[in-house]
């Protein structure tokens, strides 16, 4: 039987000018395509290039519960990749906040499977540039589901990602007023490097009041150490 391969692309941030060539390569060579899902703006690139492609959308619309959803996407890559080559895309970078291709290495190295993983732009160099940040210096970058790691008092520059609702900003926001006063100056980043973006310095009490808040939403929050200091 012939050996299949996997391969992981990102298709970047969200503007189709992040995609890189060789990524883009290997989307016009491909055979199979996988998107973990199409919702995201860079799949209109796809689309306009008349690349054909499935999705794991189905797959969202079924589920209650992530960590049950994502091992069911990587089931399904590892079956299909016995039949064919297979070319699966990810929103972003695979190596940045990508629980599926983080269980396909697992499952790939206790298989013996053949595995490539493409490097992409990720969404951070993104908002580096919006908020003028030079992560040498520190960062620590949670998700907003991750509550325990949101609640813990910040010892560096913040990025919270994944803010893809009201309700879910309304939580954050709960969890956050434990650890900075109700007016903290927060900078909310929302759709970066599309034609829409927008970047607002805002009071941490009105963060859930924002109507445009989308899975393309993030949170940057400076760290001030005279504020930790003083209290």
């Amino acid at each position: 039987m012939a050996d299949y391969k996997l391969t992981v692309a990102g298709l970047g941030p969200g503007d189709a000018g992040f995609i890189t060539r060789e990524t883009w390569a290997r989307i016009e060579a491909a055979e199979h395509i996988l998107l973990r899902t199409r919702i995201h703006p860079t799949v209109e690139a796809l689309d306009a290039a008349e690349i054909s492609y499935e999705t794991y959308d189905a797959f969202y619309e079924e589920a209650d519960d992530f960590d049950l959803l994502y091992e069911r996407i990587v089931d399904d890559l590892l079956t299909r990749v016995r039949e064919s080559d297979v070319l699966y895309l990810v929103p972003g970078s695979p190596f940045v906040a990508e629980r599926t291709v983080q269980l396909l290495r697992e499952r790939a190295i206790e298989a013996g499977m053949p595995l490539e993983i493409l490097p992409a732009m990720s969404f951070l160099e993104i908002i580096f540039a919006a908020v003028g940040l030079d992560p040498v210096h520190g960062l620590s970058i949670v998700d907003a589901m991750d509550e325990e790691a949101v609640a813990a008092p910040p010892a560096q520059d913040l990025i919270i990602t994944q803010l893809y609702s009201r309700e879910l900003a309304s939580e954050l926001k709960i969890l956050l007023m434990e650890q900075f006063p109700d007016t903290q100056e927060v900078i909310y980043l929302h759709h970066l490097a599309l034609p829409d973006q927008s970047v607002r310095r805002i009071p941490l009490f009105e963060l859930d009041w924002q109507d445009d808040i989308d899975h393309l939403t993030s949170l940057f929050i400076p760290y001030t150490p005279s504020y930790w200091e003083s209290t």
